[in-house]
């Protein structure tokens, strides 16, 4: 039987346990981007250099290896050209083209949801800050100003008064790879808002989970993810609300199998948003943790799917296993990591640390998911223990840069 070959768009270490996953399964894995020096191809079968951004680049070398299935687990400017090939080439897909490009453009999903009833933030997109400039007249301060097409928080800002907007504009601008930014309106969150995986199956949604998201307000962007922790903050109704607003959203786009992140929160006015959806697994090693937490393995199972084999291990809802935390490992400042101390006050089991960096290594303060510099997966006995140290971490984590 011919071994089959399973694409992956990116070369992050968020690929490596799909790596792993894949070899297990018996694939050959070729990775693809245009940075020949990332840690992943290091772990595949074969790398392919190709702008991942660049869909008709990715489709050529993708019929020249004759690929199985294609994938952007974990790297989101992948994700277009994984679902054009699929389409292209006639391999399993995560669903039509059109939906896919619809998800990931902040523009066009904001108006998809308002025009089908969802509870959705009033927004805006442009391909000028000139443009953006001359429209202040609607905006509901605060704002939020962002790149229609970037992942992992760079170039987002909040802004709150008319004067500081230019500034924000100008780089969101410069993180966008399309040159299109969107402005929208702030929604305030009531508690922790929710950023995490959820699987579906021919278009079921057959296994959904929901997260407290947590921010450093030290850091130098205050709206990159710096904590998760399992359960989330939202109370059963919001989450049984939430997931039939998915389920609609699914079933609208014609989504087929898919492993997706999707980011969710509770308005301080009680109303529940769907604020992204993207079929791809979330940065962060979001469906690692869900499987220290209950069990369910869509890592595995979204591999097999996406090269056409059946799904072995059965996919369903599972509760969760204790009270887990995912630490988002950076520094406050920029310079020379040192070493990181982890005090024994701490009330949790350390099941996993996870550090990216060692004594004498340039580090960069925390702008983006990029500048994170590895992670803790914490267990804990109560819901309080762990809330007291994930809102009091420099009670006992200290990451030390010279």
């Amino acid at each position: 039987m011919k071994q089959k070959k399973l694409m992956l768009l990116g070369g992050l270490r968020y690929l490596l346990p799909v790596i792993e996953a894949a070899h297990k399964q018996g694939y050959y894995v070729i990775t693809a981007d245009y940075l020949p020096d990332n840690i992943a191809h290091k772990y595949s079968d074969e790398y392919c250099n190709v702008s991942i951004i660049d869909k008709e680049a990715v489709l050529r070398e993708a019929q020249r290896l004759q690929i199985d299935g294609i994938m952007s687990f974990a790297c989101d400017p992948g994700v277009v050209a994984a679902s054009y090939v699929q389409n292209k080439m006639g391999l399993p897909s995560f669903g039509p083209f059109e939906s896919v490009e619809i998800l990931q453009n902040k523009d066009k999903f904001r108006a998809f949801l308002a025009n089908n009833g969802f509870n959705v933030p009033q927004a805006k997109g442009f391909d000028s800050v000139e443009a953006a400039m001359q429209e202040m007249y609607w905006y509901p301060w605060p704002v939020i100003v962002k790149p229609t097409d970037a992942a992992g928080s760079k170039g987002v800002t909040r802004v709150d008064r008319p004067e500081d907007l230019k500034a924000a504009l100008e780089y969101a601008m410069e993180h966008s790879i399309s040159g299109h930014i969107i402005v929208e309106e702030f929604i305030e969150k009531a508690g922790c808002s929710s950023d995490t995986d959820s699987m579906s199956i021919d278009g079921e949604l057959v296994f959904t989970s929901f997260c407290a998201q947590r921010f450093d307000d030290n850091a130098t962007n205050p709206y990159t993810p710096a904590a998760y922790s399992w359960p989330s903050t939202f109370t059963e109704e919001q989450e049984a609300y939430l997931k039939s607003e998915i389920q609609r959203l699914i079933t609208l786009l014609g989504l087929k199998t898919a492993v997706y992140n999707i980011e969710t929160r509770i308005g301080t006015n009680g109303k529940p948003y769907i604020m992204e959806l993207t079929p791809r697994g979330g940065g962060n090693r979001l469906c690692e943790m869900l499987r220290y937490a209950t069990g369910v393995d869509m890592i595995t199972a979204i591999t097999r799917a996406i090269v056409g084999d059946p799904i072995l291990e059965p996919i369903g809802q599972k509760p969760y296993n204790g009270h887990w935390a995912e630490i988002i490992l950076h520094a406050d400042k920029s310079g020379i990591f040192d070493h990181l101390e982890i005090s024994k006050v701490l009330p949790a089991e350390v099941i996993e640390e996870d550090l990216w960096v060692k004594n004498g290594d340039k580090v960069e303060s925390f702008e983006g998911a990029n500048n994170a510099i590895g992670t803790l997966v914490l267990k804990f006995q109560t819901a309080e223990e762990l809330e007291h140290a994930i809102t009091n971490q420099r009670e006992w984590l200290k990451v030390v840069v010279k």
